[in-house]
């Protein structure tokens, strides 16, 4: 079995962008088709800079489903690890186009969206052991059996590698779940931190975690529930990344005209992993992350628009003049 550099797991399905910008839904005449999912983008940001990547999911059975597999391999992203359910259809997920920071998403995923029926005995635990790095979201904790195969996955990797948390809070998949104070959440989240080594989150994303907003102290508190590296997203203050020993960096963000801000999270995941495997030290792999999140915010699709490192460097000396 061949070892994979980024072994992804959780959200996937087809991103159904507006090709008009500044207009609703309602008035919206044409469209775009595009693979998404979190999980799913940052396996294909991974492949960009040349990793080995996977993503553990699954589909419905219908075309849109086929679509996913066949945008992996197009991609450069092993799809053995994507499975089939019966429970509802491959998910669709419309947005809207308000630049420059603007972009309600509608999500099709109900009752229970293919990817949160992951079940333990279904994980090729070899794999989640050995790849350098295992990446999940918080996503995955929302509900079962997802909850219980994520939390098995992490157990047995047991801190192998790298393991990152990417805190993914997203209210409308938890029941019950309409602020950052929910208990059930944060302690999901809690027990999966203590299996991780590096979390990555917004602010309000490290509130759900642990009751923290500021970010220093939302770092601090990552690393006392467990982690190495803690990164907080600060939106236009940057990004905030401290390790255990408390030394910390803050990267300025890259300025950008915004086409489509959703996909920046997940460029800058597979980015941040491409630095972690480089064995880069934290303030050039934050910068370096945050030039690929630019170049994709930047862009209308996530998934096409992932940059190789060519760009991301050229993006950089452009915006820092270095």
């Amino acid at each position: 079995m061949a070892v994979l550099d980024v072994l992804t797991m959780g959200r996937s399905g087809v991103d159904i962008y507006p090709l008009q910008s500044g207009v609703g839904l309602a008035d919206v005449t044409t469209f775009g088709k595009y693979l998404g999912g979190s999980p799913t983008n940052v396996a294909v940001a991974a492949a960009r800079y040349g990793r080995s990547a996977a993503v553990i999911t699954k589909t419905g059975a219908d075309p849109f489903g086929q679509f996913v597999r066949q945008a992996l391999t197009g991609y450069g992203v092993d799809n053995a690890h994507v499975g089939t359910s019966d429970i509802a259809p491959t998910p669709v997920t419309f947005c809207e186009i308000f630049p420059p920071d603007d972009f309600p998403l509608y999500f099709y995923r109900l009752p229970k969206a293919p990817d949160l029926d992951i079940r333990p005995d279904e994980l090729d635990l070899d794999a989640i052991a050995s790849a350098r790095i295992f990446w999940m979201s918080g996503t995955g904790l929302c509900v079962e059996p997802s909850r219980s195969a994520t939390l098995a996955a992490l157990a047995h990797r047991a801190k192998a590698g790298l393991t990152v948390f990417d805190l993914d809070w997203r209210p409308m998949f938890w029941e019950g779940a309409e602020a950052a104070g929910n208990t059930e959440a944060r302690a999901l989240y809690q027990q999966a931190l203590a299996h991780a080594t590096v979390a990555v989150g917004n602010r309000e994303e490290c509130e759900v975690a642990t009751g923290e907003t500021e970010p220093y102290a939302a770092a601090r508190a990552l690393i006392g529930l467990g982690v190495e590296i803690a990164v907080v997203k600060q939106g236009p203050k940057g990004v905030l990344a401290m390790d255990r020993t408390g030394s910390a960096v803050e990267v300025p963000p890259v300025p950008v005209e915004v086409v489509n801000g959703l996909g920046a999270g997940d460029a800058f995941g597979g980015a941040l992993c491409h630095g972690l495997l480089a064995g880069w030290d934290l303030e050039r792999t934050m910068r370096f992350a945050n030039a690929a999140g630019a170049l994709v915010a930047g862009e209308l699709a996530c998934s096409d628009a992932m940059p190789d490192a060519a760009r991301v460097e050229a993006k950089i000396k452009e915006s820092t003049g270095v």
